[in-house]
């Protein structure tokens, strides 16, 4: 190593993706990027077939139209059932289904009913026509608007066309609060995050 480069380290550990294999570099991140929101995503495929799957990778793509969008790594049903049916729920997860959320993740046959393999109580959508998970405290309802094939990757796009929260989670607006929404999360490794302290900052 060069001296410049170690005055600029100055401490730190470098790892450099030219030498460092995708695996680890991927493992590197997802313990960097933290805490990350979960989408747990139902679908159904255009045979009928009721899926559901967490992604870790989820956010907010736009505001207007209001758009979410989940990435699925290396393919999955989910992204498939979207791109075929054009409809899918995030349903937030949460401490108490925590580990069904996590057996859920497991590689099912594309034949399979996630809900009845991992005994997920369903009840179906107000507007799309898929299932949505009964005990999620809060159901986001998408319609397809678009999907991008991303390296080894897709991320799905939805459109939200309704949001059915549960009151018991609500705050006097009638949205979430996020203590008594207690939503989970993903760290590294094999760690999960739960709800932790709450502060308040107002914007400048």
């Amino acid at each position: 190593m060069n001296r410049d480069l170690d005055e600029t380290l100055a401490g730190r550990t470098l790892f450099d993706h030219s030498n460092t294999s995708t695996r680890d570099f991927y493992k590197l991140i997802t313990a960097a990027i933290v805490p990350r929101p979960i989408a747990w995503v139902s679908s159904r495929s255009a045979e009928g077939v009721d899926n559901l799957a967490p992604f870790s990778f989820f956010s907010v793509s736009s505001t207007d139209p209001l758009v979410v969008q989940f990435t699925a790594v290396g393919g999955k049903h989910s992204a498939d059932n979207a791109a075929a049916t054009g409809q899918f729920v995030v349903n937030i997860a949460t401490e108490s289904m925590m580990d069904q959320v996590n057996a859920t993740s497991a590689g099912f046959a594309e034949d399979v009913n996630e809900f009845t393999a991992v005994g997920v109580a369903s009840a179906p959508a107000m507007v799309v026509d898929c299932l949505r998970v009964r005990d999620s405290p809060v159901a986001i309802e998408c319609e397809l608007h678009q999907i991008i094939e991303v390296g080894n990757s897709q991320v799905v796009m939805g459109r939200v066309v309704a949001v059915t929260v549960d009151p018991a989670v609500a705050a006097a607006d009638g949205h979430p609060d996020f203590t008594r929404l207690a939503p989970v999360s993903r760290l590294g490794r094999t760690e999960w995050g739960l709800p932790g302290r709450v502060v308040e900052r107002e914007r400048p």
